[in-house]
């Protein structure tokens, strides 16, 4: 059976994490907002907040995602997730590409179930 999502971005400090889910779980048909999602993860309230995407820029090794409810600006090593209005900036270290643990992808496939 067929996972339902695939991490595509994953960056994480000790309290927050920052990940970007492609459902595979959906139609093809389905809307492109619905199939790709950013997800805020507060771990320590095991919180999940959905990041509602604006735009994304990308330049050399830098990336960078815009959101309404903040900016992600990341490269291959690290990453700073500044909150809107400046409210809490998080450091990242970027673990893209490495496997998230079995309790987050549980939440994560929780939380898109709803």
């Amino acid at each position: 059976m067929k996972p339902p999502f695939t991490c595509l971005y994953y960056l994480e400090n000790d309290s927050d994490c920052l990940l970007e889910v492609k459902r595979n779980d959906l139609p093809a048909n389905a809307d492109i907002a619905d199939i790709f999602r950013w997800l805020y993860i507060n771990k320590q309230t095991f919180e999940i907040s959905p990041l509602v995407f604006r735009s994304m820029d990308s330049s050399g090794e830098v990336q960078e995602r815009f959101f309404d409810q903040g900016y992600l600006k990341f490269n291959d090593q690290t990453g700073t997730y500044i909150e809107k209005f400046n409210s809490a900036q998080h450091q990242l270290e970027n673990k893209t590409g490495l496997a998230i643990s079995d309790e987050l992808q549980h939440m994560i496939t929780r939380y898109l179930n709803l």
